[in-house]
């Protein structure tokens, strides 16, 4: 079966990273819009109308828009902005999430992509929720590294320029504690508050891990890090995208250093456990423009479609 597919919002860094997933797929039909008709409503609801799928890959505004334009109820929107992570009405898109994501987004015609930095920490954190092990009330934080693809057009073209030195070293950023993933992690994270999260970006194009420290003595239960490691690897049984490494896996550092940047070019999400019995760091790495952005946008399309899940991606 060959399935018609939309990209509204083609330009952006999502999107094209989007058409270089799917222009090679006999069995998808990608539907373009002329260069200057891509702002024309009529137009782009002409297109989102014919389309059995349609991403978004705009900002919140125009995907709360492009939703409005959306009248065939064959359709299926998978939108990649912030703007329906937290809604009860739109399937989450992250089908490793818990038993029974993956018929969520199959039956829903509205699924909202994870974000990348939140991608990452719900992946950590949720399984220890669920199991009983991280209150939902913990004072949690994380940092985040990640490379400056994230940040769309503008933050590229930027680092790429050159000639800056502010742009040579991490940048952090978002240090007012008003990210727009924060919502998404609290609630998908399955937590009662919002993490104090702490993002950085690199001198580097893409990649990205989050680490989320915690005290063991603080949990609900007492754990060791093996059985952490046991609990994820429990919660992620059967996941092709997702791997659980050894406590202190050293084999996957070079001279003690994580790569941040490993997973890059695939829709893999690895998961760590670093620390001692008493002082923990959780680590989740991807590909922030693969799991994180469009790799998680077309995983979507697939469980959604009935395609093998990895089609068209790389474990």
């Amino acid at each position: 079966m060959v399935f018609k597919v939309f990209v509204d919002g083609q330009e952006g860094t999502t999107g094209l990273r989007l058409l270089d997933y799917l222009s090679g797929r006999s069995d998808v039909e990608l539907l373009r819009i002329a260069d200057d008709k891509r702002k024309d409503p009529a137009e782009r609801a002409r297109f989102l109308n014919a389309a059995d799928v349609a991403f978004l890959c705009l900002p919140d505004v125009a995907s709360r828009e492009a939703v409005s334009l959306v009248t065939n109820p064959i359709t299926c929107v998978i939108d990649a902005s912030t703007a329906f992570r937290t809604s009860d009405n739109w399937a989450y898109g992250l089908p490793e999430l818990v038993r029974g994501q993956r018929e969520k987004i199959r039956a829903s015609k509205r699924i909202a992509v994870p974000g990348c930095h939140a991608s990452a920490f719900v992946l950590a954190v949720r399984p220890l929720i669920d199991a009983g092990v991280l209150p939902r009330d913990y004072p949690v934080s994380a940092f985040s590294l990640t490379g400056y693809s994230g940040g769309g057009k503008k933050m590229i073209a930027d680092f790429e320029a050159g000639g800056n030195p502010k742009l040579h070293s991490p940048r952090p950023y978002a240090l007012g504690l008003a990210h727009k993933h924060l919502p998404e992690m609290r609630v998908q994270g399955g937590l009662a508050a919002e993490p104090i999260f702490n993002p950085i970006v690199g001198n580097f194009f893409k990649g990205l891990a989050v680490t989320v420290p915690v005290y063991a003595d603080r949990l609900a239960r007492k754990v060791s890090p093996e059985q952490i490691v046991d609990i994820y690897r429990q919660h992620y049984e059967g996941e092709q995208f997702v791997r659980v490494l050894p406590y202190n896996a050293d084999d996957n550092l070079d001279d003690g250093f994580l790569d941040v940047q490993a997973n890059n070019d695939t829709n893999r999400v690895d998961l760590f456990v670093f620390g001692t019995p008493e002082r923990l760091n959780l680590v989740a790495r991807l590909d922030n423009l693969g799991k994180g952005a469009a790799g998680a946008a077309v995983q979507c399309m697939n469980v959604h479609v009935g395609a093998d899940e990895a089609t068209g991606l790389q474990a």
